[in-house]
């Protein structure tokens, strides 16, 4: 991994045999993100031999391919932008897309408007134009097609995007309104044709979509914001009959991931989407969220989501610190067990154990953590910028973006969110393989996976109130390892291939 000389601080260990014969050294790059300030910092290793614990490497252990990591890019967060000076939003945009920010490389968008649009609005608002011939995406052109060019003109690597409808025209519903209610089976055709101009329209302003979802939360919201209903069968049957055979026909190789909601009803909907090979045929994986808990990752129902479908993408689509209003340059909120969710008032009194306060920096950190453990191999954030309400949101369903802004006053105030995602994105990159480690210490979250520049990157998570003494080893090279309270470190391990062949 090319990384430039002001984040690098590399550490030569040499490591000496019985016989007094020199071993290749293990040259780690240490990067901490914690309660004490520390964001994304380079760390000295502190050498210690009170070690009580290991992290073994094991990267002969492969599992699945990495896509990528980002956010998404909202008509909220593009109107900001727009308000914002021009330094500003160069920086904003530098700070997730260029070579020194978080080098975002998987990222989402809407398709027709959200709750986190200025209104409602489609991109075919003529009643019964069954051919679309009047469909449009000028809605589009003055806030995030400005945003997303800018970006890819910023990314020196690119990035893939994912576009995710919350709604159908209301015309095409059976309740005509932009909240629930089901695709109507006459406009089937209509509504998979759309999908295809919308790819066609954003490939025009030389912006390719990469993937789309079907449906964003297709089992509704409680009709609070745009939505629209699908069962498990009536979303395969849809894919399979409408929507795939629509963009083979019209020559698109747009990815489709099926789902697009929480994780505890995703078994069901890999039964249906995989049962056989002709419902298989057009989806290409599954997209999923992280609301149904706020500690909770559903391993069990992740690792039954890729057996069902081992050759499939598994992409977690949305995540945010929601039912609250950003913290105005509070680095400690974010570090406290002071947030909570929509479940905290709402939900069942049987699934109120999933949603108790929580630290905001450990939920984001395990969540894709452990994500990554269980065959996750795509985790992108929500809106990428909000400002200080939370918004802005049409329906005022506030929540929290890693970069916050006050645009009356020309202020910008980056989270710890948005460091701890950096951790992930910046020195995880697409293609790398997850691989396999030994800890010993169960009070730490690990994960590990190798870069296809042949790097190893470790990513630790302490949510200890006290330091941890651990060493990380690989093959016969090994250091002792100090990691800060409340902390994220990730370690990336510059020579693995050379130890690992010295050692043979």
């Amino acid at each position: 991994m090319k990384l430039r000389k002001h984040y690098l601080w590399t550490v030569m260990v040499l490591l000496m045999i019985s016989c007094g014969e020199e071993k290749l050294p293990l040259e780690v790059e240490v990067f901490e993100t914690a309660a004490n300030g520390n964001k994304v910092k380079p760390i000295a290793l502190v050498n210690s031999n009170e070690a009580s614990s290991e992290i073994r490497i094991l990267p002969e252990e492969k599992y699945q391919t990495i896509t990528g990591f980002g956010g998404s890019f909202t008509e909220a967060s593009a109107h900001l932008l727009n308000q914002m000076g021009k330094e500003n939003r160069k920086k904003i945009l530098e700070a997730y897309f260029g070579e020194n920010g978080a080098q975002y490389s998987l990222t989402r968008t809407h398709i027709n408007s959200c709750d986190f649009s200025l209104g409602n609005y489609s991109y075919a608002n003529i009643a019964n134009d069954v051919n679309l011939e009047h469909f449009s995406i000028e809605e589009d052109k003055d806030d995030l097609i400005p945003m997303i060019k800018e970006a890819m003109a910023i990314s020196k690597d690119g990035f893939k995007i994912i576009a995710s409808p919350w709604t159908a025209p209301p015309w095409m519903k059976d309740n005509n309104d932009w909240r629930g209610g089901k695709l109507r089976p006459e406009f089937r055709n209509t509504w998979a044709l759309f999908f295809s101009k919308y790819v066609e329209a954003y490939s025009m302003e030389g912006i390719p979509i990469w993937g789309i979802t079907v449906e964003n939360e297709p089992l509704g919201n409680d009709n609070n914001w745009e939505s629209m209903h699908f069962s498990p069968d009536e979303m395969t049957d849809f894919v399979q009959n409408y929507l795939g055979p629509q963009l083979e026909n019209d020559g698109h190789q747009v990815k489709i991931l099926g789902y697009d909601q929480n994780r505890e009803h995703l078994d069901e909907w890999v039964d249906s989407m995989f049962k056989n090979e002709s419902t298989s045929k057009y989806f290409d994986g599954t997209a999923i969220h992280w609301y149904a808990s706020t500690y909770e990752v559903f391993p069990d129902a992740l690792q039954y989501a890729h057996q069902k479908a081992p050759n499939k993408y598994l992409i977690q689509t949305e995540a945010c610190v929601d039912a609250e209003v950003p913290k105005w340059k509070d680095d400690q909120w974010y570090w406290s067990k002071e947030a909570t969710d929509w479940g905290w008032d709402w939900a069942p009194e049987s699934d109120k154990h999933l949603h108790p306060k929580y630290v905001p920096v450990f939920r984001y950190a395990r969540d894709i953590i452990g994500c990554l453990n269980n065959w996750v191999d795509g985790w992108v954030d929500w809106n990428m910028v909000l400002d200080r309400q939370g918004g802005p949101n049409w329906f005022k369903n506030w929540c929290v973006a890693p970069v916050i802004v006050d645009p009356d006053k020309d202020e910008v105030y980056f989270t710890p969110l948005y460091y701890t995602l950096k951790h992930f994105s910046k020195f995880i990159r697409p293609g790398a393989f997850r691989i396999g480690f030994n800890n010993t210490d169960d009070s730490l979250l690990v994960t590990a996976a190798q870069n296809p520049d042949g790097s190893i990157v470790v990513v630790v998570l302490n949510q200890n109130l006290e330091e941890k003494n651990v060493t990380l080893s690989l093959g016969e090279a090994s250091n002792n390892m100090q990691i800060a309270p409340h902390a994220l470190q990730t370690m990336v391990i510059t020579n693995p291939t050379q130890i690992v062949t010295n050692a043979n």
